[in-house]
């Protein structure tokens, strides 16, 4: 999907729809004397558990999405090492590989990239390829108005299902990821902006479980989490 339509709720759950296939054995980071001596999207990565996550060998999550009168579930299991991907959603059940995606899986596929990519980011910020990224310090965050450190990143606008896109994240001194906005086609003005709240950590793996807008008239949450090791 190259262009997204924010009139639908399918369109707005492929706001985060990403390029780049994550690898089937996603390597650790270096393990590196001192944290300083890693970019800041290596930190923010290393911050939120990267260092166990070679030992996954499933991860299951429910996605979902409140808003008001209109409520969405997914729910996926994916071993990162095969990258078998099990999709379950309004009672329907697809199997597939992402290393081989026909006609059937595409749609599948296309939103496990967006449900993950929501849950993973930290991660996505090492594991996607053709990005680039500056930072900020002491930018204003735009939901809690608090000073926090600024990471901008920009997908390359070719390729994947919605090239060009550019994610800001507001992250505290721990390097936690505390807001974040979307800007798609890497325009000037957001297309979404949201908190990072509920961070609960699973096996060394911390995750944020609930994103909201200021007038919390959308809330994306996540249940039904399980990591196996």
């Amino acid at each position: 999907m190259k262009k997204l339509i924010f009139a639908t709720i399918t369109s707005l759950l492929l706001i985060a729809c990403k390029s780049e296939i994550k690898k089937s054995k996603p390597t650790q980071l270096d393990n590196t004397p001192s944290i300083t001596t890693l970019s800041i999207p290596e930190k923010i990565a290393k911050a939120n558990g990267f260092d166990h996550w070679n030992t996954v060998k499933e991860i299951q999550f429910a996605f979902n999405v409140d808003r008001g009168t209109r409520k969405y579930t997914r729910l996926w299991k994916w071993n990162p090492t095969s990258d078998e991907v099990t999709s379950i959603s309004n009672g329907d059940t697809i199997r597939y590989n992402r290393k081989s995606i026909d006609s059937t899986a595409l749609k599948a596929d296309q939103g496990f990239i967006n449900d993950s990519y929501w849950l993973l980011t930290p991660f996505n910020l090492v594991w996607d390829k053709g990005i680039t990224f500056s930072s900020e310090k002491n930018a204003i965050a735009p939901i809690s108005k608090k000073n926090l450190d600024k990471l901008t990143i920009v997908y390359s606008d070719k390729g994947g299902y919605t090239p060009g896109d550019a994610y800001d994240f507001y992250y505290d001194a721990n390097f936690i990821i505390q807001e974040w906005v979307f800007r798609q086609g890497n325009q000037d003005s957001a297309s979404l902006s949201t908190t990072w709240e509920d961070y609960q950590e699973f096996n060394g793996i911390k995750l944020s479980l609930s994103r909201k807008t200021a007038d919390e008239k959308f809330h994306l949450f996540f249940t039904d989490i399980k990591i196996t090791q």
